[in-house]
C-alpha cells in the first residue's frame, strides 16, 4: 500500500511539473518571472491576439437515495473549519470514539443518529466510510483535482491520511473520475491501529433527454483491538497507580486485550438513471437570441443497487473472562467469526415533472422497489453455514417542489407490498421557506417522519462465538418533528426537535439486541450563534436534549461548542489566514461501552457503570488559504495536563489522544 501510495504522489507530481512547464511556455510566468494564476494566465490565438482565458466553473451535487434526484451542494474548497476535518469527533465534537484515527464513533446528539443498516457493521465507521447518496458529483468546465493529506504524530505512534479526487468532463454533459482514500493510524495505545482503503470510480451525464449517475466503491479496513486500557485510573489519577508519576505515556498503560482484529470489506454498485420525455419550444439565449429549448414533461426512472459486505473477527489469544458467554469455540481462546451480507436493489418509478407549464407547479412521482438481501451465519457446529434470504417490495411516491425561491417542499412516502415489507411504511416530509426581512435572508424550516420498520438484520440474527442470537422483535414505530429558523444575516441558526419511539431496539447492557415496549421521548434544541467584530470572530453551538429514559437511551443533556479566532489577509490580501482556538464539551452521562467482538456501542454493565464528560477539549490551530492551496497546523488537545480534572475519554474506558501536534494540506488543481 505505501509503494502505491508514494507512486500515486510521484505521478500526480510528475504530471503537475509537466503542467506547469507547458503552461510557461503559455505565458504562464510574467515579464518579471513570477507564476500567473493558471485560470487567469494570457494566451494568444494564431493571429498572436492576446485572449483572456476562461474561469474555473465548478459544481457540486448530491442525489436521493431511492430516485437519484440531484441536490445541489457548495463547492467544497472553503478553509473554514478545515482543522477539524480529520477528527474523529467530528468537526464539532458531536461524536464518541475510541481515540485513534478512524476509529468507531456514535454521535452524542440523538437526531443526527440513524437506524442500523443492511450492513450494520460498517455504521460505526462514518468518518470513513459514506454512502452513494453522500457522494459528491462534480461538472467543470477544465479538469478537477484535489489532494489532501493529513498527518500527526511519529512514525511509531502517529497517524496519515491521504485523499484523492479527480474529475474531468469529455463535454458539458458528461463527466467522470475517480477517488481514493487511504488512512493509516498507527495508535498512541496499544493495540489501536487502523488501516482503511477505499478507490472508487464514478461519472454522470446530465442531458436533456437522458441523465444518469454511475458510482463503484470497494471499501478494505482493518482495525486492531485492545478491549481499552485496563484502569481508568492511569488516566484520571496516574499518581495513584505510579507512586507520584504524574503522566503516563500511552504505550506504558495496560490495555484488556490483544492479538484482537476487526477486518471490514464492502464493494457497492449505485445506478440511477432516466429518460425524459418533453417537447421543445422557442426561448431567448443570452445574446437575445433565439434557441430551441427542451421542456421535459415526463421521466422514466430506475435505480440499481448492489452491495457486497463481509465482517472478519480474528482473536487468537483472548482475555480470560473478558467474554461472558463462548458458543462455538469452546475450550479455547480463539476466535474466528465471519459474516456475509449480498443485496440487490432495483427501483422503477415514473415522475410528472414540475414547470412545464404555468400550472405544473408540484412534480408527482410514483414508484416501486424491489430488495432481495441474502446473509450467511456461522453455526455452532462451526462448520456449516446458516442461510437466510430475505425479499421486501414497496411501493412508493413523491410530491415535490425543488423550483424558485420562496418556497420548496418534498413529500416522500412507501408502504411494503410483500415478503418482510408487509406492515411496514415510511412518510416523510420537509419545506423551507424563504424570504426576506429587513435586508436580511430568512429561512423557515419544516422537517418531520412517521415510520413502522422491521429491525435491521443483524439486529434480530447473528452468530458468532461470544454473541449468539435470533429475535422476534415488533416492528419500531417512530415519529419526528422538526422546525428549523435561520437568519443569514444574523449569523444565527435554531433547530428545535421532538421524536417519539415505540418498541426501540437497542443493544442491552449485556451487548445483546433487546427491544423496550414502552414509548420513549427525546427533545432537542440547538442554537449556532456566530458573532463579528472587526477581525475577530467566535461561533458558537449550544445543544440541549432530554430524553424520558436516560437507562434504556442515555444522552448528555448539555452539548456545546465555541471557536474563537482572528481571521483576515495578508501578503496583498492573496493570503487567508485564521489564527484561533475551539472547544467541545458535553456534560457527564453514563455513555454507551464498546465491544470489539461485535463492533457495536451498547449500554454499559447495571454493576459497573462510569461517567464520561465534563471535560473541556481544546486545540489551538492556525488555518491558512493561498489561492487554490488550503493548509493548517494544530495542537490538539493543548490543555492535556493543564487542569485538575483529567477524564479525556470520549467513550468508556478508551482515552482520546493526548497532546499532539497536527497538520494538513489541500490543494485543489484545474488544467
Amino acid at each position: 500500500m505505501k509503494r502505491f501510495l508514494l507512486t500515486y504522489i510521484v505521478l500526480v507530481i510528475i504530471g503537475q511539473v509537466n503542467a506547469f512547464a507547458q503552461v510557461r511556455t503559455n505565458d504562464a510566468f510574467d515579464e518579471n518571472g513570477n507564476q500567473i494564476d493558471p485560470s487567469m494566465r494570457v494566451k494568444k490565438d494564431s493571429s498572436n491576439v492576446e485572449i483572456q482565458s476562461v474561469q474555473p466553473k465548478l459544481y457540486m451535487w448530491n442525489i436521493t437515495e431511492e430516485l437519484g434526484n440531484i441536490k445541489p451542494i457548495n463547492v467544497d474548497t472553503a478553509y473554514h473549519h478545515f482543522q477539524n476535518t480529520n477528527l474523529g469527533e467530528g468537526i464539532k465534537g458531536h461524536y464518541n470514539y475510541l481515540g485513534n484515527l478512524g476509529a468507531p464513533r456514535l454521535s452524542r446528539l440523538f437526531f443526527e443518529r440513524s437506524q442500523a443498516s443492511s450492513a450494520m457493521f460498517m455504521d460505526p465507521y462514518s468518518s470513513f466510510y459514506i454512502n452513494p447518496w453522500e457522494f459528491k458529483f462534480t461538472n467543470s468546465n477544465i479538469p478537477y483535482t484535489n489532494l489532501t493529506y493529513y498527518k500527526a504524530g511519529s512514525k511509531i505512534d502517529g497517524e496519515e491520511r491521504f485523499k484523492s479526487y479527480f474529475s474531468v468532463n469529455a463535454n458539458k454533459q458528461l463527466s467522470f473520475g475517480f477517488n481514493i482514500d487511504y488512512l493509516y493510524g498507527r495508535g498512541l495505545y496499544n493495540d489501536q491501529s487502523t488501516a482503511f482503503f477505499n478507490g472508487g470510480l464514478f461519472g454522470s451525464y446530465i442531458g436533456d433527454r437522458y441523465q444518469a449517475h454511475l458510482i463503484y466503491n470497494n471499501y478494505a479496513m482493518k482495525m486492531a483491538e485492545n478491549g481499552g486500557i485496563s484502569d481508568d485510573k492511569y488516566i484520571t489519577n496516574p499518581e495513584e497507580m505510579a507512586a507520584g508519576t504524574k503522566q503516563f505515556e500511552p504505550a506504558n498503560i495496560p490495555t484488556n486485550i490483544d492479538s484482537t482484529w476487526n477486518k471490514n470489506n464492502k464493494f457497492n454498485i449505485y445506478l440511477t438513471h432516466r429518460y425524459n420525455i418533453g417537447f421543445t419550444r422557442k426561448a431567448t439565449g443570452v445574446e437575445n437570441d433565439t434557441i430551441d429549448k427542451y421542456i421535459p414533461v415526463t421521466s422514466f426512472i430506475h435505480t440499481l443497487s448492489i452491495e457486497k459486505a463481509r465482517h472478519h473477527f480474528l482473536s487468537t489469544g483472548e482475555t480470560k473472562g473478558f467474554y461472558d458467554n463462548t458458543y462455538i469455540n469452546t475450550g479455547t481462546r480463539v476466535s474466528n467469526d465471519t459474516t456475509t451480507f449480498f443485496s440487490i436493489k432495483n427501483t422503477l418509478g415514473i415522475a410528472l415533472l414540475e414547470g412545464f407549464n404555468k400550472y405544473a407547479k408540484s412534480g408527482l412521482t410514483a414508484y416501486i422497489s424491489h430488495k432481495m438481501s441474502k446473509y450467511e451465519l456461522m453455526n455452532k457446529d462451526s462448520v456449516s453455514t446458516d442461510k437466510y434470504n430475505e425479499q421486501e417490495i414497496f411501493v412508493g411516491g413523491e410530491l415535490s417542489k425543488r423550483q424558485g425561491s420562496l418556497l420548496h417542499y418534498t413529500i416522500n412516502g412507501e408502504i411494503g407490498a410483500l415478503e418482510q415489507a408487509i406492515g411496514q411504511f415510511r412518510l416523510k416530509g420537509d419545506m423551507d421557506l424563504n424570504f426576506h426581512l429587513w435586508k436580511d435572508t430568512v429561512s423557515l424550516i419544516a422537517r418531520a417522519y412517521v415510520s413502522n420498520t422491521l429491525p435491521a438484520f443483524y439486529m434480530r440474527h447473528y452468530h458468532s462465538n461470544h454473541f449468539y442470537w435470533d429475535n422476534s422483535f415488533d416492528k419500531e414505530f417512530r415519529s419526528h418533528i422538526e422546525g428549523e429558523l435561520n437568519i443569514q444575516r444574523w449569523q444565527t441558526n435554531l433547530k428545535v426537535g421532538v421524536e417519539n419511539i415505540k418498541n426501540y431496539t437497542y443493544l442491552n447492557e449485556m451487548a445483546m439486541p433487546a427491544q423496550f415496549s414502552d414509548n420513549i421521548q427525546v427533545v432537542s434544541a440547538t442554537l449556532n450563534q456566530n458573532f463579528k467584530v472587526s477581525i475577530f470572530h467566535l461561533d458558537n453551538e449550544v445543544t440541549w436534549q432530554q430524553s424520558s429514559n436516560n437507562t434504556i437511551l442515555p444522552l448528555p443533556k448539555l452539548s456545546l461548542y465555541h471557536n474563537l479566532y482572528l481571521e483576515t489577509k495578508l501578503a496583498k490580501k492573496v493570503l487567508s489566514v485564521q489564527l484561533g482556538a475551539d472547544v467541545r464539551y458535553f456534560s457527564k452521562y453514563s455513555a454507551p461501552a464498546y465491544t470489539p467482538a461485535i463492533q457495536q456501542f451498547h449500554l454499559q454493565a447495571t454493576d459497573n457503570q462510569i461517567e464520561i464528560g465534563g471535560y473541556p477539549i481544546v486545540n489551538l490551530y492556525a488555518n491558512l488559504q493561498l489561492k487554490r492551496t488550503r493548509f493548517f497546523v494544530m495542537m490538539y488537545h493543548v490543555n492535556q495536563g493543564m487542569m485538575s480534572n483529567s477524564n479525556y475519554f470520549l467513550s468508556p474506558h478508551y482515552p482520546i489522544n493526548p497532546r499532539m501536534l497536527k497538520l494538513g494540506l489541500s490543494w485543489n488543481f484545474y488544467d
